[in-house]
């Protein structure tokens, strides 16, 4: 640290970056201004509403609240890094399919919060999904898209279903039927 400055090698998105920053900024700051990676979004900046999850570690985490300099050593993932060299991510795909966004400016967020469950629980019911996104505040949405699409990707994670949502059950009716927003 140098003039409350701080320089640490923080791996973002599978890759190790030598960055230069405030001590003080958030990794939220960090990522956006330092990295230039504006898919993690400013929100409430008091960890309330989830616009800026990402994942550290593999879990998701509120990167309003954390500071950048405690991160060295931690494996962080934006909605960035997402999408790899075989494509999409399945919840990336099912969020499409399923018109599950609406204005975006959460999405990013919730991504990443799914991702996370996904990954420790590919077959999360209905309430753990809720659960799980308890902490991401959508304004646009009435969440049955959303939780459609994060179930939907569970199937796909499991091999089920082929990328397909026919037959696959939510709140009664199957996915893609009717309009669930």
């Amino acid at each position: 640290m140098v003039d409350g400055m701080t320089t640490a090698t923080l791996r973002i998105n599978g890759e190790d970056r030598t960055i230069v920053f405030p001590t003080h900024h958030t990794l939220l700051e960090v990522l956006r201004e330092e990295c230039q990676l504006t898919g993690t979004k400013h929100g409430c900046e008091l960890g309330e509403c989830g616009a800026c999850t990402v994942l550290v570690d593999g879990k998701a985490a509120l990167s309003c609240v954390v500071l950048a300099a405690e991160m060295e050593g931690r494996d962080i993932e934006t909605v960035e890094g997402m999408h790899t060299a075989d494509g999409p991510h399945p919840l990336q795909t099912t969020f499409a399919e399923l018109g599950a966004a609406q204005c975006g400016y959460c999405t990013p967020g919730i991504l990443l919060t799914a991702k996370a469950l996904l990954e420790e629980n590919s077959s999360a019911d209905d309430p753990e999904i809720r659960e799980a996104l308890s902490g991401n505040l959508c304004r646009c949405t009435g969440y049955n898209k959303i939780i459609e699409a994060v179930t939907w990707a569970g199937a796909i994670t499991r091999g089920e279903k082929g990328g397909e949502p026919n037959d696959l059950q939510v709140f009664g009716a199957t996915v893609g039927e009717g309009d669930n927003s």
